[in-house]
C-alpha cells in the first residue's frame, strides 16, 4: 500500500504544474486543461484524506468536484465556441471583446 503522504505530494505537485500553466499559457485550450488539472489533484487529495482516516466524506467531495468540473468545462468550452465564431481565435491575448 502505498503511503498517503506520497500521495498528497503527487496531489501538490500536479495541483502546481496546473497553476504553472494555467498562468503560462496564452492558448485558452491549453488553460482549460491546466484547470482540469488542478482539480484532478484536489480530487486525489480528497481521495487520500479519505483513504487515510476511513471517511466517506472525501469520496462525497470528490464526486462533487467532478460534476463541477463537468459543468466547468461545458460553459468553457461554450464560451471559447462563442469567442471562436465572432473573433476566428481562440488566443487569450487576443480575447478582450469579453470585457464589454
Amino acid at each position: 500500500m502505498i503511503e498517503t503522504s506520497w500521495i498528497v505530494g503527487l496531489g501538490v505537485i500536479l495541483f502546481f504544474i496546473g497553476l504553472l500553466g494555467a498562468f503560462t499559457r496564452k492558448n485558452a485550450i491549453v488553460v482549460l486543461m491546466c484547470i482540469e488539472v488542478m482539480l484532478n489533484a484536489a480530487n486525489l487529495n480528497f481521495v487520500a484524506g479519505a483513504t487515510h482516516y476511513s471517511d466517506v466524506d472525501g469520496w462525497v467531495f470528490t464526486a462533487i468536484a467532478i460534476a463541477i468540473a463537468a459543468a466547468e468545462v461545458a460553459i468553457g468550452l461554450a464560451i471559447l465556441l462563442s469567442l471562436y465564431s465572432t473573433q476566428e481565435t481562440i488566443s487569450l491575448d487576443e480575447a478582450n471583446i469579453l470585457r464589454n
